[in-house]
């Protein structure tokens, strides 16, 4: 194979190699955003709990 045609065929991988890299960047990225928008459901979800266990312990004690 002549220098050409392996400068050719270096170019071609590195450019197959970065554009998979590109995608599994973009599905890590993707795959972050659902964790963070998750973990807020999920504490939204527990403050509204909490706040509702410290209003029926109000309630029951008297103290509002």
């Amino acid at each position: 194979m002549d220098s050409t045609k392996a400068s050719y065929k270096a170019g071609e991988a590195k450019g197959e190699v970065q554009s998979k890299t590109e995608k599994m960047m973009d599905k890590a990225g993707d795959a972050c955003q659902s964790v963070k928008e998750s973990c807020q459901d999920a504490g939204g979800q527990i403050k509204a709990k909490t706040q509702g266990a410290v209003d029926s312990v109000k309630d029951a004690t008297g103290n509002k």
